[in-house]
C-alpha cells in the first residue's frame, strides 16, 4: 500500500545518493584511445529486487546497490567504452532481470546492451558473467544482420549498439538495438530483432523489421529496395503481456529518416507497432502510423498495456503515444482498433527530387491529440501586438502548414524550408506515458516544440548515394526571435491525463511556470498564465498521486519533485532535488518505507533515492 500522499509528500528526505561508477573512472587515459567520451546522460532508471537496486550507467557499467543505504554491493565493467564511440551518444536507459523458476533451480541474471552490439548476461548476486550464456557470457546482436560490420580504429563510431534496457519473459531475451540515422547511403544495417534464449543465449528466432524477398510486406519496398534499405529498428523500450506471451515492438524510421526517394512505397514495417509471439517471433498483427516516413516520426516510446472499458466493453487494450501528439489504441490481442483509425489526404507536393510521398496519413478519430500539431500564423505567440508581429516576421520565410507537410529544400535565400510540430524529437519521448488500472486514465508528458530540417546531397566521391540527406537542426536555419523570445504559443511542455475509456482528455497542465520565459524584460510585467518548460521525464503514478521532476527551473524554482493529485492535474506537493533529475522515477518498498529513486545531474551525476522520516 503506498505510504506517500497528499498529506506527507512534502515530508519526503534524501535517503542516500549514489555517484555514478563513471566518475571513478580514469577519463584522462580513455580519452587518449577514445575521445570526447563522456558520462553525463544517466538516464537509467532502476529496478528494485529482494532490497537490491540495478542499473546501468552512460558508459555501459552495470551496480548492484543497497536499496536501504545507497550502498555499492557490485559492479560490473565490460569496457564497453573502448571499444569506440556509440551511434549516437553515451547512455544506456537500464537493464532486465530475470530468474530461473524450474524447481530446485537458483539462477538470477541481469541482462544488459552495450554500444559495442552486444548482450551480457550477469550473476544477479555477485556481477560476474554467466559464462555458459552465450560466448563467455555475451551474445553478439550483430551476428546475422545484412551489412553489420564493427569498424577498426581507436576513434571509430559503433554503426550499431544499445541504449534501452532488455526485456526478458518466457524464458525469452529481445533487446533494442541503435543505428546510426546521419548516413549518408541508402544502404544500412536493418533494425532486426532476435529472440534469444535466457539460459543459453541462442537466437530462437529473428524478426525482420525490413522484410525480405518472399515476407510479409516486401512488396511495400517497392523496386526491391528491401535489398539494401536498413534502420527500421527499435530503439526505445519494449513491452510484453505475459499471459498471452505477445512482445509489442515500437519501430521506428527506416534508413534515409528525412528523405525517402531510394526507398519507394509505404515502407512496412517502419514507423509501425508489431505484435509478435515472444517464444517463436511470429508475427500476430500490426499497425503502420506512418507511409513512407520522412519526418523521423518513429515510434519513442514503450507501449502501455492497460484494461479499460470503452462503452462498458471490457478491452485488454494497448495504447501507443507518438512523436506526432497522436495515442494509439488496440486490443492488444486482435490488434482491432478500440476507436477507428482514419486514413486521410495528406499534401505530397516536394521539391526534393526522386521523393514520393504517401498521398495519406492514418489519423486516429479518438483520443484527441495530446500536443499541438503542425503551425498557422494563429499558432505563433501573441503575448502583445509587438510580439506577434516579430514572430510573424520571423517565419515569413518559412513554409507553414499542417501536420505531415511535405518537407522543402532549404536555400541560402527565398525559402528557408519547412517548419515542422511536432519536433524530430517528438511530443512524447522515451519517458513514455503512466496508466492508471482503476481509473482507466494515461498520462503523457510532452513538449511543443518544431524543428526545420535543412538538407545537402552528399558527395559521391565519398561514398554518398542519396539525393539528399540531413545537415542538421542548426540555429541558424531555424526562425529566430528577437531577444531569445519564444515564437510559438504556450504551454512549452506539459502533461495530460486521457481517459481511455471515453477517448477524450480529463485535464491538461503545463510543466512549471516557466519562470526562465516570464522572467524575460519584454514580458516580466505581463499577467501570464503557467507556460511550462520544465522538462518531459518520465512519471510515477500511486493510488492518489502522479509523481513527476520539474528541472529546468528558473529564478525562483530550482530542479524539483512535485506531486500532482491525479485526479485534477493540481500540484499539491514539492520537494527540492540536489540536480536537475535526467531520468525518470520510480518507486518500491523497503523495510516498511516508501523510496522514490531517480538519477540527477552534476560533475558526476547521482541516484537519489528519497524517503519519508
Amino acid at each position: 500500500m503506498d505510504q506517500i500522499d497528499a498529506t506527507n509528500f512534502d515530508d519526503l528526505r534524501v535517503a542516500w545518493r549514489w555517484q555514478s561508477a563513471d566518475g571513478s573512472l580514469d577519463l584522462d587515459t580513455i580519452r587518449e584511445t577514445v575521445p570526447n567520451i563522456q558520462f553525463r546522460m544517466f538516464q537509467a532508471t532502476p529496478l528494485m529486487v529482494d532490497g537490491v537496486l540495478y542499473l546501468s550507467t552512460a558508459l555501459h557499467q552495470v551496480a548492484a546497490v543497497d536499496a536501504a543505504t545507497g550502498e555499492t554491493l557490485w559492479v560490473h565493467d565490460p569496457k564497453a567504452y573502448l571499444g569506440g564511440r556509440p551511434t549516437h551518444f553515451y547512455n544506456s536507459r537500464g537493464v532486465a532481470y530475470w530468474s530461473d523458476d524450474r524447481p530446485g533451480i537458483s539462477d538470477t541474471r541481469i541482462f544488459f546492451g552495450t554500444n559495442e552490439g552486444y548482450l551480457i548476461a550477469l550473476d544477479a548476486d555477485t556481477g560476474a558473467p554467466v559464462l555458459d550464456f552465450g560466448d563467455n557470457g555475451r551474445v553478439d546482436l550483430m551476428e546475422g544482420l545484412p551489412r553489420a560490420v564493427r569498424g577498426t580504429g581507436a576513434n571509430r563510431r559503433n554503426p550499431f549498439g544499445v541504449a534501452s534496457p532488455p526485456i526478458v519473459a518466457h524464458d525469452v531475451v529481445v533487446t533494442p538495438n541503435v543505428i546510426s540515422d546521419g548516413t549518408t547511403t541508402k544502404e544500412a544495417i536493418p533494425g532486426w530483432l532476435k529472440g534469444v534464449d535466457a539460459r543459453t543465449g541462442d537466437t530462437k528466432w529473428m524478426f525482420r523489421t525490413v522484410p525480405q524477398a518472399d515476407d510479409f510486406g516486401a512488396e511495400t519496398w517497392l523496386n526491391e529496395s528491401w535489398r539494401y534499405s536498413g534502420n527500421t529498428n527499435v530503439w526505445s523500450m519494449l513491452s510484453v503481456d505475459d499471459e498471452l506471451g505477445y512482445i509489442y515492438l515500437p519501430i521506428g524510421t527506416p534508413t534515409g529518416d528525412y528523405y525517402g526517394g531510394s526507398r519507394p512505397g509505404d515502407n512496412l514495417f517502419a514507423e509501425s507497432l508489431v505484435a509478435l509471439d515472444i517464444e517463436t517471433g511470429q508475427r500476430m498483427w500490426h499497425f503502420q502510423a506512418v507511409h513512407h516516413g520522412v519526418w523521423d516520426y518513429d515510434f519513442p516510446a514503450a507501449p502501455t498495456l492497460i484494461d479499460i472499458s470503452p462503452n462498458g466493453r471490457p478491452i485488454k487494450a494497448v495504447a501507443q503515444v507518438s512523436k506526432q501528439g497522436f495515442t494509439y489504441v488496440f486490443d492488444r490481442a486482435t490488434g482491432d482498433t478500440v476507436w477507428p483509425i482514419e486514413e486521410r489526404p495528406v499534401a505530397t507536393g516536394t521539391d526534393m527530387e526522386g521523393e514520393a510521398l504517401s498521398p495519406t496519413q492514418p489519423f486516429p478519430t479518438k483520443p484527441p491529440p495530446f500536443e499541438y500539431q503542425g503551425v498557422t500564423v494563429d499558432d505563433l505567440v501573441n503575448f502583445t501586438p509587438e510580439i506577434r508581429a516579430m514572430a510573424v516576421d520571423a517565419v515569413k520565410n518559412f513554409q507553414l502548414g499542417p501536420l505531415f507537410s511535405p518537407p522543402t529544400l532549404s536555400y541560402d535565400g527565398g525559402l528557408q524550408g519547412t517548419i515542422q510540430r511536432p519536433h524530430v524529437g517528438g511530443g512524447a519521448g522515451w519517458a513514455g506515458a503512466a496508466a492508471d488500472p482503476e481509473t482507466g486514465l494515461l498520462y503523457v508528458p510532452s513538449v511543443n516544440r518544431f524543428s526545420v530540417i535543412k538538407y545537402y546531397t552528399p558527395d559521391p566521391a565519398e561514398g554518398g548515394n542519396l539525393n539528399y540527406t540531413m545537415r542538421g537542426l542548426a540555429a541558424g536555419i531555424q526562425p529566430r526571435m528577437p531577444q531569445e523570445l519564444p515564437l510559438l504559443k504556450p504551454p512549452y511542455t506539459r502533461t495530460t491525463a486521457i481517459d481511455l475509456n471515453e477517448g477524450d482528455h480529463a485535464w491538461m497542465q503545463p510543466n512549471g511556470d516557466g519562470n526562465r520565459i516570464r522572467n524575460h524584460p519584454m514580458l516580466r510585467d505581463l499577467d501570464l498564465p503557467p507556460l511550462g518548460g520544465d522538462g518531459r521525464i518520465g512519471l510515477v503514478l500511486t493510488k492518489t498521486l502522479l509523481i513527476s521532476a520539474l528541472s529546468a527551473g528558473g529564478t525562483d524554482d530550482g530542479p524539483r519533485l512535485i506531486a500532482r493529485d491525479k485526479a485534477s492535474g493540481q500540484i499539491i506537493g514539492s520537494v527540492d532535488l540536489p540536480a536537475p533529475a535526467i531520468g525518470s522515477p520510480m518507486t518500491y518498498m523497503h523495510d516498511g518505507a516508501q523510496y522514490i529513486a531517480l538519477t540527477v545531474g552534476g560533475e558526476t551525476p547521482e541516484l537519489v533515492a528519497l524517503r519519508l522520516p
